[in-house]
């Protein structure tokens, strides 16, 4: 493709240069904040050469290029239009202004806990490889490498409040190292791990109150709560504050204030919240069994288009931080739904004779069974409708296998293919069926539908 012919046709279909507030990219994808979205003429946009997609998500506008040809098309595109190149986050904070209330917390929670997900994919993958090793006798349990690495799986959950304190800080607009603090102050030494409660806890007496000394290790909802609790009370203190005392004083009273209430009255409800958001997704996976997979696997990909599904991190950190549950049985159902998308995406491969479409289909089906699914979501399936309800079909009936089969995971953010990583070592076959039917019934479902396949 000529890159610089592309974006000269780009621009006018974007309402022109004056309609560019801010451009930004990233792996896949550029993305553009515009004065009026209305303008924008997205079938026309996906009729230009190497766009694979076109689709508004998030306040944003997000034009699919491809990784290594995004770089070349953003920087070409900062040459014709002269606006200020921006980052991604600041392309992100500007298209929130347009977000709804809802959206808003959504994004929020996305931009806590995404930071954190490499931690907690690490000890999630490490602690499903000591898992298999100790079900299959490969190595003495009781051996000092495999106490040490069993150390290693499990410290990104017994830290998980400090993690979620120090990104959670950032976000309400507090000291991400006051809200480290705060949560180290949840996970305190002193405090008893939830974990080991059964084996019995402290009482301390305050005024008369009698207060559990249980910490919150693994937990997140009592940490996000108190540390935005924390960001309200220090910039209130940085208001009133001499500035010669601020150093001193602000950090201090942040701390004192924000550790009594956290301890006192935020951490119980929180941990309240957390246990009873889990309890009820238990006991509906449990009750309703493969019905209850099947209309998540079915509803997942509709809430993906809302961009909300980022929200869920904090769900199934919950899940996994929960000492009675322990493992993460939302997102193999996730998992279903993203590989679903692929399999109808690739139909429409074999369906069209559409050169162009073709070219857009492969690497988009093949990205959704790594579970990036946007490219065929937004540049196939929900084009032509059909192999979008057929992905839907496919990742309700994956998702019925998986909750049937007690498919569980042992971290977040991987999906599809690299989802194996983290699957619970006796679920790995059922989880690669569940692939296989996802996959399948998508396919051949949105092979057999009958639609116009053509970009026109």
């Amino acid at each position: 493709m000529n890159i610089t012919e592309t974006v000269s046709a780009l621009l006018p279909l974007l309402g022109g240069k004056e309609n560019i507030v801010s451009a930004a990219h990233c792996a896949t994808r550029l993305r553009l904040v515009l004065a009026d979205d209305d303008r924008v003429q997205k079938s026309a946009i996906e009729k230009l050469d190497g766009v694979k997609g076109c689709f508004s998500n998030a306040g944003q506008i997000q034009v699919i290029f491809g990784t290594g040809l995004v770089n070349k098309v953003h920087a070409e595109f900062i040459r014709q239009t002269g606006v200020n190149e921006s980052s991604k986050s600041e392309a992100a904070d500007l298209a929130a202004k347009k977000l709804n209330p809802f959206q808003r917390v959504a994004r929020l929670l996305s931009n806590i806990f995404v930071p954190i997900i490499p931690a907690i994919v690490a000890s999630g993958l490490l602690m499903g490889l000591l898992g298999m090793v100790k079900t299959y006798g490969w190595a003495d349990a009781d051996s000092a490498i495999f106490i040490m690495l069993d150390m290693f799986s499990s410290a990104a959950f017994i830290i998980l409040p400090i993690l979620i304190g120090f990104t959670a800080a950032k976000e309400f607009g507090g000291n991400p190292y006051l809200g480290a603090t705060l949560g180290g102050i949840l996970t305190h030494p002193a405090l008893t791990n939830a974990w080991g409660v059964a084996g019995g806890f402290h009482t301390m007496n305050f005024f008369g109150l009698d207060i559990a000394m249980i910490g919150y290790q693994g937990t997140v909802f009592p940490v996000l709560l108190a540390v935005w609790f924390m960001s309200m009370v220090e910039k209130r203190l940085r208001k009133v504050v001499p500035n010669a005392l601020d150093l001193i004083l602000t950090p201090f009273l942040t701390v004192v204030i924000s550790g009594f209430i956290a301890l006192l009255f935020i951490g119980p409800a929180g941990r309240v919240l957390g246990d009873g958001i889990s309890m009820i997704l238990s006991t509906l996976i449990t009750h309703a069994g493969w019905f209850a997979g099947l209309l998540f696997g079915g509803l997942y990909s509709v809430i993906v288009i809302t961009g909300i599904h980022h929200s869920f991190h904090a769900i199934e950190a919950g899940l996994l931080g929960n000492p009675n549950i322990g493992v993460n049985f939302l997102l193999p159902i996730w998992s279903m739904a993203n590989v679903a998308q692929g399999g109808a995406c690739l139909a429409v491969y074999f369906k069209t004779k559409d050169v162009k479409i073709k070219a857009i289909a492969v690497p988009s089906a093949f990205s959704a069974m790594l579970g990036i699914t946007e490219a065929a979501i937004f540049g196939i399936n929900l084009r032509f409708v059909k192999p979008f309800l057929a992905a839907l079909a496919g990742g309700a009936l994956g998702g019925a296998w998986v909750v049937a089969n007690h498919v569980g995971m042992t971290a977040v953010g991987l999906t599809g293919i690299p989802g194996l990583a983290i699957v619970q070592s006796s679920a790995i076959v059922s989880y690669l069926i569940g692939l296989v039917i996802a996959f399948g019934s998508a396919f051949i479902l949105s092979l057999l539908l009958k639609y116009k396949t053509d970009s026109e």
